[in-house]
């Protein structure tokens, strides 16, 4: 952190003082809601140039090796952006994808989510809503790996996780943040097929408070990402369930059946009872963790009124 910018934990109440030298353009483009907006057209700029791009270069024969070179260019780009402008501007400056603890967290997020959503396919099948009727192709692979897997799962942590959260939380407060960025996180899923209102709603409760817990406790991506990753392949390549409305073909052959409140429909086990309870029970779960570790941030308000109470 640069000496000359505000110093503010994430634990309830401890602050340091502003500096006073600071000036009036950084204040503008360090203040949370600035920065927010600065992050989020830095990777709209990325992606939308990398689009255009895509429609100037002849890409490979192989659509697998197209989609490769896609998503890992797209990734690497965004990553840039983290490294270069995010993690640079708002109140609390740090690195939201520190690679010392990269292999840790994305290790945990990948186990974690491959067991929770093993176990939600377990207790639909007890429940007698997903059945397996043999082996699938896997035809889906490249998509589910590439496009479900680590485009989703690294692009999507960084929008709405490094960005939204991150400067929602700085200005608004950590409750405001985990509220708003899965309600977000619902509402953009209700574009992808087979969505419903309960599907959307579903997708807030468990994933966004899921994923806003993990980035909450650890304070890096790398958890959020591991999950966001696993839980798509674990769903979707393994258990040949669709993610989050897309049809997939998996390693196995299976089908929902049985009333949607359970199996999820069309749009998956994600849209399910059985996901609701068990998915944002582990993120109440990473929450409570977070809130006993401290890693909870008042409002900006707050926080300036606690400063100013320590400079009286």
């Amino acid at each position: 952190m640069n000496s000359g910018d505000s110093k503010i934990s994430v634990r309830s109440g401890e602050t340091r003082p502003l500096a006073q030298n600071t000036p009036i353009w950084r204040q503008i483009i360090d203040f949370p809601l600035s920065a927010l907006v600065i992050g989020l057209v830095a990777i709209a700029a990325v992606i939308a140039g990398f689009a255009f791009l895509r429609t100037v270069i002849e890409p490979p024969e192989s659509q697998l090796a197209a989609e490769a070179i896609a998503t890992f260019t797209v990734v690497f780009a965004v990553f840039a952006v983290c490294k270069l402008v995010i993690n640079r501007i708002g109140v609390t400056k740090r690195d939201d994808l520190p690679l010392a603890t990269a292999v840790r967290d994305l290790t945990v997020g990948i186990v974690g989510a491959a067991i929770l959503m093993s176990v939600i396919v377990g207790v639909a099948a007890l429940f007698g809503v997903y059945r397996i009727d043999g082996w699938g192709t896997a035809s889906d692979a490249g998509f589910i790996l590439l496009v479900a897997g680590v485009f989703a799962g690294f692009v999507e942590e960084v929008i709405f996780r490094g960005v939204m959260f991150r400067f929602l939380e700085e200005f608004a407060g950590s409750w405001a943040a985990l509220a708003v960025t899965s309600l977000l996180f619902g509402a953009v899923h209700y574009g992808n097929d087979n969505a419903t209102v309960l599907s959307s709603f579903a997708i807030a409760i468990e994933a966004g408070v899921m994923l806003g817990g993990a980035y909450m406790l650890t304070r890096s991506l790398w958890l959020a990402v591991g999950i966001h990753f696993s839980w798509n392949v674990t769903q979707g390549l393994v258990w040949d369930v669709p993610v989050s409305g897309n049809q997939v073909d998996g390693i196995v052959d299976a089908r929902a059946q049985g009333p949607e409140l359970l199996s999820g429909g069309a749009f998956g086990l994600e849209a399910s009872v059985i996901a609701m309870v068990l998915a944002t029970a582990a993120g109440l779960f990473l929450v409570r963790m977070a809130v006993r570790r401290g890693h909870v941030m008042q409002p900006w308000w707050t926080r300036r009124r606690l400063e100013q109470e320590k400079l009286a």
